[in-house]
């Protein structure tokens, strides 16, 4: 069976896939999700790397927000990935960085919510956290997710894209139309882009928060088709 590695995005961990990962277990799936250190991009990149090494391969390797420029990256070289699947996620292609997509087009609205520690690191008002990422989702679970949120260092969106794994991957793109951070305008156009297969839902930018189990049966459908 295709194994599911999962990698998230700013001001998250790997505890963002939760519901999600007990619902593709239920599945009949094994999936992984890496922790990010939000350190560097290179050190995010050799962080997919390491849990790819640990698992056996076809695997389907997802990328989540930033999480998408990380497994387009990450990807290049790897032989056991036969796909990628991006969530609402940044797509760069080579010499791009998350920063210059996100100033492609108004609509977000970051970097109002987001706030700065004295050491350089940011991360998103706890207060704001579930109207930004995911509006969709229960006050409980974005309290949650609100309170684990794992802080950026500044500069972490700044860093050039390498050559892009989805120039020679199947691609898959869900598209969140109800995106307050990252625009579906831009999303679609990401999408046209790595020529993915894509996929629409009225959700915000973090459907893992509001719809699981839909997403695991979604993630689920890919791996029929590697």
């Amino acid at each position: 069976m295709t194994t599911i590695v999962l990698v998230h995005g700013l001001w998250a961990d790997g505890s963002c896939w939760s519901e999600t990962i007990t619902e593709l277990q239920a599945l009949g799936h094994a999936p992984v999700a890496t922790q990010l250190t939000l350190e560097s991009m290179e050190q995010d990149i050799a962080s997919v790397r390491r849990t790819l090494s640990t698992v056996d391969g076809p695997v389907l390797l997802v990328g989540w927000s930033y999480g998408g420029a990380v497994i387009t990256n990450a990807a290049l070289g790897q032989d056991k990935v036969q796909a990628l699947s991006y969530i609402a996620a940044f797509v760069p292609d080579e010499g791009e960085s998350v920063s210059d997509i996100a100033r492609r087009r108004p609509g977000t609205v970051l970097p109002e919510p987001l706030r700065v520690t004295e050491d350089g690191y940011s991360y998103i008002d706890r207060s704001a956290y579930g109207t930004v990422i995911a509006a969709d989702a229960s006050a409980e679970r974005t309290a949650l997710a609100s309170a684990v949120q794992k802080f950026a260092r500044l500069g972490i969106d700044g860093a050039p894209s390498g050559p892009a794994a989805w120039r020679n991957l199947p691609s898959h793109y869900l598209v969140a139309t109800e995106d307050r951070v990252l625009p579906a305008a831009t999303q679609h156009e990401l999408a046209a882009r790595a020529g993915a297969e894509t996929t629409e839902w009225a959700t915000g930018h973090g459907p893992m928060y509001g719809r699981p189990k839909e997403l695991a049966a979604y993630l689920d459908s890919i791996t029929k088709r590697i």
